[in-house]
């Protein structure tokens, strides 16, 4: 930061305010302090509640919260209500969004007369609720409908986002619902809070909604309507292509960004319309890792093996580095097509890469080598895995064990299943098939005294999770 405007600021007069405006420009904590320091020297910080409140705002910004709340108990006189919020503010983006809350209930016992809940404040109460697993919410809805904020369109965007994070969407509708007058900004927290809660088909339809009233949409809520459209199991396509017209109307798709590039991308790749997402991936000046994962999955999933693969060596060519889910889409199309000595290859070159193996990784390997028939180092692969095996890693050996007959390792299997899910009934008509295919009649029997026994005379149908599913 220059020297000579400091000087000027510490002199007094206009320099006073020149100090505000500096500290609002910090970039950096550095800096910040110089301009505190000056405030401290010129007297400026313990006569002017306006600077003590931009010198705070900036500390928010650029400090941990215990910063905010040292200089917020070191003014010689009573903070303002801005100061208090934008106190607020900093420990609700903190790592404990729970002091947020304890400083706001200190406030409320304090009495403190300089103090007044407002629209300003319930939305960073509502953004540490969202990040608690507490249900706390409710309590905070209750202090803006006693407060009469409960139809402010700023608040009640608040309570719309608490309320979908913490998975509550038909509350969250309802708090949309009784909105007098409605904007852009709280149509793309519903039409968000609809997509992250997988109500796909309700997130197009709120964005649908929005168009009929007249909202110009924005980056944001194309992108969310466009991760339903992915999503969807009606109608998927026929509103992605609407989305995408309305990108092209506005000027949005020539060329597309990154983010909506690949929103686009993984829209038509998981509904199958391959050409078009080739079409936008093509027509994108930059991609990110994410767009290249979109497209080499959606030709993985939708039978273009060969095409993925090359999209991946082409990746690599331009220096894109792949992460987990890239190789997860590679190693499925080697899954699917039974190329077994490249899946190897890939997976042993993980490290290369950057990328710790994850079940994902090691449900292809494992549904590899058992559709290969080697089911013993399946097995051992599963045991040796660094990350805690799931019922559908063991549901895939015990799967391939069927097919192949191999009776020891699928009593091994059942095992370990049972100790992760002892409700799992399903297994045993499993191993009762595996048994009656072997001939093995006697343990027929008693697998079917140990069904009686547990009083499970309607077995549920069992199924297990392809390990080399592709979402």
């Amino acid at each position: 930061m220059p020297a000579p405007p400091l000087r000027r600021a510490a002199g007094g007069g206009r320099g006073h305010l020149n100090l505000s405006l500096l500290a609002d420009r910090c970039s950096t904590l550095r800096s910040l302090t110089v301009v505190h320091a000056a405030m401290l020297v010129s007297g400026r910080l313990a006569s002017d509640a306006f600077a003590a409140s931009r010198l705070l705002d900036a500390y928010a910004a650029l400090s941990p919260p215990a910063a905010v709340l040292r200089l917020l108990s070191s003014l010689p006189y009573a903070p303002n209500t801005f100061m208090l919020n934008t106190s607020l503010r900093a420990l609700a983006s903190s790592p404990d969004p729970a002091s947020a809350l304890a400083f706001f209930s200190q406030l409320r016992r304090s009495g403190s007369s300089s103090y007044s809940p407002g629209r300003h404040t319930f939305p960073f109460l509502l953004k540490a609720s969202a990040r608690l697993p507490l249900p706390v919410s409710r309590q905070i809805h209750a202090l803006v409908v006693k407060h009469g904020l409960d139809r402010d369109t700023y608040v009640a965007n608040g309570l719309v986002r608490a309320y979908s994070v913490a998975g509550r969407v038909r509350v969250a509708r309802q708090v949309f619902d009784e909105l007098p007058e409605r904007s852009t900004v709280v149509y793309t927290t519903m039409v968000s809070g609809y997509s992250q809660n997988r109500r796909y088909e309700d997130a197009m339809g709120a964005f649908d909604d929005m168009l009929h009233e007249g909202f110009e949409p924005g980056p944001v809520v194309l992108a969310s309507v466009l991760s339903a459209c992915a999503r969807s199991e009606s109608g998927g396509l026929v509103m992605g292509r609407r989305v995408h017209d309305i990108m092209e109307q506005r000027g949005m798709a020539a060329p597309v960004g990154v983010i909506l590039g690949t929103a686009l991308v993984d829209m038509y790749a998981k509904n199958g319309a391959i050409d078009e997402a080739v079409t936008v991936f093509k027509g994108m000046p930059q991609r990110h890792t994410a767009t290249w994962n979109a497209l080499i999955s959606g030709l993985a999933h939708h039978g273009h093996g060969d095409d993925a693969l090359a999209m991946f060596q082409q990746m690599r060519r331009e220096g894109v580095p792949p992460n987990a889910t890239t190789l997860v889409g590679v190693l499925s199309v080697y899954c699917h097509t039974g190329q077994l000595d490249e899946a190897r290859r890939v997976f042993a070159s993980m490290e290369d890469f950057g990328v710790a193996p994850s079940i994902q990784h090691y449900g292809c390997m494992v549904d590899l080598l058992g559709r290969s028939g080697l089911l013993s180092e399946a097995e051992e692969m599963i045991r040796g895995m660094a990350c805690k095996a799931d019922t559908a890693i063991w549901g895939a050996l015990l799967t391939a064990c069927k097919n192949h007959g191999d009776v020891d390792v699928a009593e091994r299997a059942v095992q370990e299943m049972l100790k992760l899910d002892p409700n799992n009934h399903g297994v045993y008509v499993v191993l009762s098939n595996v048994y009656a295919d072997a001939r093995r009649w006697q343990d027929v029997d008693r697998l079917r005294k140990v069904m009686k026994g547990a009083r499970l005379s309607k077995i549920p149908g069992s199924s297990t999770v392809d390990g080399c599913d592709v979402e």
